[in-house]
């Protein structure tokens, strides 16, 4: 589009969009049948995979990286400054290279709602699902359905990107009502709860 901005060191993949107001800044990296959308912003560095949807006015800074297949919905926001100021203890306003920048992460898959926050440093794991209007200010571990201000998961969702139904007569066990697919539930020693997707069978006993 005319009216976007990118800027000639961008890196734009073959089959990539970018639509009006949007700006891409220099050295962005986007891989292949992405698309930007209006009003939409990617910062400096940033690293994009393949396919990626970034929707209206979602703000992606740097040093961001999202995986292939990852969904940014609109109006959503990843920070970059943990404790962010305008200036700095003597009032001096700060420039670029009075702060060290921190980065979101966003796996393979993932989706993130609209008007959700990603407060860096954050990951969000691969094929989890943000709700919309969320608060992610801790790692969502993949297939998380995570909600709410702070974000907490509230169940789990799987590659179709829809909530999992835990199987009655397999505990530990979930199952995608869509695809059929099932996923098996596990503890870590520190407590940390992850999910990981089973293989396919041929359906013999």
């Amino acid at each position: 589009m005319p009216t976007a901005q990118v800027d000639e060191t961008a890196e734009l993949g073959d089959g990539t969009t970018v639509w009006e107001l949007a700006q891409v800044r220099e050295g962005a990296r986007l891989g292949e049948g992405c698309i930007v959308g209006r009003g939409a912003y990617v910062g400096t560095g940033v690293k994009i995979g393949d396919r990626v949807k970034l929707q209206n006015y979602a703000l992606v800074y740097e040093p961001a990286e999202l995986g292939d297949g990852v969904f940014v919905g609109p109006a959503v926001v990843l920070t970059n400054d943990h404790n962010p100021r305008s200036v700095d203890p003597d009032g001096a306003l700060k420039r670029g290279g009075d702060w060290e920048a921190v980065g979101v992460t966003v796996a393979e898959g993932a989706s993130l709602g609209a008007r959700s926050v990603c407060v860096a440093p954050v990951r969000v794991g691969r094929w989890a699902m943000v709700a919309a209007g969320a608060v992610v200010t801790r790692d969502v571990p993949d297939f998380a359905l995570v909600a709410g201000v702070p974000a907490r998961r509230i169940g789990w969702v799987g590659r179709a990107g829809v909530r999992l139904a835990e199987r009655a007569d397999a505990p530990g066990e979930w199952e995608c009502p869509q695809s059929g697919t099932r996923y098996r539930e596990s503890a870590a020693e520190d407590g940390t709860v992850t999910l990981a997707e089973l293989p396919e069978t041929d359906g013999a006993v």
